[in-house]
């Protein structure tokens, strides 16, 4: 069971978790042990509240599919016990930051001290540009 809050959890039965051989170098253990994670977890099937689910389908991240599949794939460690660990907590923290809703942003107007202070310096680098030009009478 992996408690997403203290009313959402998720049961075992709808994480599919698959051991795989991890990419890369790694020697022997590498060739031999299968210490990668793949996890998959369909987000129309689950049991989330319906809230959650909109929100994960309308995430336009990597992890999620076309057909509401989360993949996660984890192969930091040498030990499948500690991927299988991380790929439950990269699951828990994608479906947590569903529901944070982002804080409101107050319209706000420039001070009119701060829009004189932008023009001024504007008007101060114009002046600075038209001194590059050709002298007049110097010829």
């Amino acid at each position: 069971m992996l408690q997403i809050s203290n009313t959402v959890s998720i049961p075992d039965s709808e994480i599919e978790v698959t051991a795989i051989r991890s990419q890369g170098s790694g020697g022997q253990n590498v060739n031999k042990v299968s210490t990668a994670i793949h996890l998959r977890f369909d987000i129309t099937a689950s049991s989330l509240p319906e809230l959650y689910k909109e929100r994960l389908l309308a995430l336009t991240d990597h992890r999620i599919s076309k057909e509401g599949i989360i993949n996660i794939k984890s192969q930091e460690s040498r030990s499948q016990e500690e991927n299988k660990l991380s790929a439950l907590e990269r699951l828990r923290e994608l479906i947590k930051s569903v529901m944070v809703t982002p804080k409101k942003r107050k319209v706000t107007k420039p001070t009119r001290n701060s829009q004189k202070r932008r023009m001024d310096s504007k008007t101060k680098h114009g002046n600075i540009k038209k001194m590059r030009g050709r002298v007049k009478g110097s010829e």
